[in-house]
């Protein structure tokens, strides 16, 4: 004979306690916090390794003729956006834009309610990304690069582990927009 149980608030997501605007509240700054300083501690570590064990523009092939680390730096955006343009505004405005980007982020992961554990987690890849490349650009003035993916003479843009966390994180964002797993 099944003995009966209480339900519980955890087991039941109508009796969960609801925040002020009847919405359940967000997953809480722990984990979000332990997520985005994962990334940033992954991130850096490698730079660091890259930056102590491989002079500029040196590569090495780990699957030749697929996959190569090779030590660049990127001083402008995605796929070296702005490259070319004066330093000190590229800089500048791309350390604007991801102050701003991150304030949404904390923003929107504090309304995400706790029952889209998915979606926090890509808001937290998102900040621990942008925060791994916003120190290279406040120590270096460029961003340290070391994965390098091609087929022949066809190169994906190097990019690097805070890259990864944004990438992800942006996909998964976008899943849940396109199926329509947004919160109201």
């Amino acid at each position: 004979m099944k003995a009966d149980r209480p339900e519980t608030a955890q087991s039941d997501p109508s009796r969960q306690k609801t925040g002020p605007k009847g919405r359940v509240p967000s997953l809480g700054a722990v984990p979000f916090a332990g997520i985005a300083g994962l990334v940033v501690v992954l991130d850096q570590l490698t730079k660091w390794l890259v930056l102590a064990n491989m002079p500029l523009h040196r590569s090495i092939a780990i699957i030749p003729g697929f996959f190569n680390l090779t030590h660049i730096h990127n001083p402008g955006g995605a796929f070296g956006f702005m490259a070319t343009g004066s330093p000190g505004l590229r800089n500048l405005l791309f350390l604007g834009v991801a102050t701003v980007a991150m304030v949404l982020i904390v923003y929107f992961y504090r309304s995400t309610p706790r029952n889209y554990p998915f979606l926090a987690g890509a808001l937290a890849l998102i900040f621990g990304g942008a925060v791994g490349n916003i120190i290279d650009r406040l120590r270096f003035g460029v961003v340290v690069d070391f994965l390098d993916f091609y087929v022949g003479a066809y190169h994906w843009p190097a990019f690097n582990v805070a890259d990864s966390a944004i990438t992800v994180g942006i996909t998964i964002f976008i899943g849940h927009v396109l199926l329509g797993k947004m919160p109201e």
